[in-house]
């Protein structure tokens, strides 16, 4: 299922922001998020300075090494049928600490997007929601680069958001205010949900694909699950020793990952609270390591999109690549003040951003998934781990279904 000797993460390109203006004392260099859209046609990028960049994908050929350079144009015909988009430039007034697309297409959203901006035109409408330093929300529309809607409740910075997968327009929101909130976007972001709870701002928020189930994680040891169908917490989940800064879902929803600044990852089972497996990062031996670094904290942690390896970004100054089933890194790339990472929605390619403002690209593990992954995969994605262990089948069948067997 997996390659028996995982090649090293390559650095496919690295962006870094153009020559700075000047900028007022409210603006920061950080690159705090970077996203893909769903549909894998766009990359945007928080550049630092109140700015986001919309960017087509694939990259010009002239980011990317002549190795990739034959398939890149491939994928880049394809997307010229769709209308030759261009790089966009949003600039949204505030450090932006948190983005998020919506799913494609979003048929319902628009109607409300024809309503309040006539000269939009007639197409399905993929938006991206920026989470501003003031509190405020912004939505633009990707392909014009409007300005959509404003939200307004959270009373400081909006650390992350996310979409529920299913294309409904539902936005949940994670801010310094120690609160998330639900808003609806077909309602003209009506907000229709605050969730309290935490007594640390949220950092982070991870909406399950099926639907189901919301993770938050805040400046506590603890993560807590919400349900996506009653907005109600459904239990906490124990076990670092330091503030949880990044959650993530598997594609399946069988597995929640959550970092903390302890610096270890702990693979949990949602529905149960069972903690799976724990990943620690401990230092590289001598004959791999030449620089004078010392473990500390995480800063972001993801699934790739076959749901088979996780990336880990540190301040050792380490990008990280696990698989599922072995309990430290298949690979490792070197990489200075990572502080966030995402996986390509089809694979091959891991964006991560940093302190400076730079985002870069890495080739991430491709793997042919096991017929037996992908059978438990889509039975994941629609029972649960109850439903599972009712199922009258032998008990090595439950344990490879339920993740047991990691």
């Amino acid at each position: 299922m997996l390659s028996p000797v995982p090649e090293e993460p390559l650095l496919l390109a690295e962006l870094k922001p153009g020559r700075p203006h000047q900028f007022d004392w409210k603006s920061s260099c950080e690159t705090w998020s970077v996203a893909f859209s769903p549909d894998g046609s766009w990359f945007a990028w928080s550049q630092g300075h109140c700015i986001v960049k919309l960017i087509p994908w694939p990259l010009e050929e002239q980011f990317i090494p002549k190795a990739f350079e034959a398939k890149s144009r491939s994928s880049k015909n394809d997307t010229k049928g769709r209308g030759s988009p261009k790089e966009k430039t949003l600039d949204c007034g505030q450090i932006v600490w948190g983005l998020a697309f919506s799913p494609w297409p979003s048929p319902p959203g628009r109607k409300l997007w024809a309503r309040r901006h006539p000269q939009v035109p007639d197409v399905s409408c993929l938006i991206l929601a920026t989470g501003l330093n003031d509190g405020q929300i912004k939505i633009w529309e990707v392909q014009t680069g409007l300005l959509l809607l404003n939200l307004s409740g959270h009373q400081d910075v909006v650390r992350d958001l996310s979409f529920t997968p299913s294309g409904n327009l539902i936005l949940v929101s994670a801010s310094r205010d120690k609160t998330l909130r639900i808003w609806d976007l077909n309602k003209h972001g009506k907000q229709i949900q605050v969730l309290s709870g935490h007594l640390q701002w949220v950092y982070c928020c991870s909406i399950s694909p099926d639907c189901s189930m919301l993770c938050s994680a805040a400046g506590e040891k603890s993560v807590f699950l919400w349900s996506m169908r009653s907005y109600t917490l459904i239990r906490k989940l124990e076990g670092h020793q330091s503030s949880v800064v990044s959650c993530d879902f598997s594609p399946d929803s069988a597995l929640l990952v959550t970092a903390s600044y302890d610096t270890s990852v702990i693979m949990w089972d949602p529905y149960t609270g069972e903690r799976l497996r724990s990943l620690y990062h401990t230092q590289l031996s001598p004959a791999m390591d030449d620089t004078d670094v010392h473990i500390s904290s995480l800063r972001s942690v993801c699934f790739s999109p076959e749901g088979l390896y996780l990336a880990t970004v540190a301040d050792d100054r380490l990008l990280r690549i696990w698989a599922l089933e072995v309990k430290t890194p298949i690979a490792f790339a070197p990489m200075t003040n990572g502080l966030c990472c995402t996986f390509f929605p089809h694979g091959g390619v891991i964006a991560t951003g940093t302190r400076d403002g730079h985002v870069q690209f890495w080739t991430a593990p491709r793997v042919l998934s096991s017929l037996k992954h992908l059978c438990r995969k889509a039975l994941r994605s629609f029972l649960t781990t109850y439903q599972v262990l009712a199922l009258p089948i032998p008990k090595k069948m439950k344990e490879f279904l339920t993740y047991r067997t990691l």
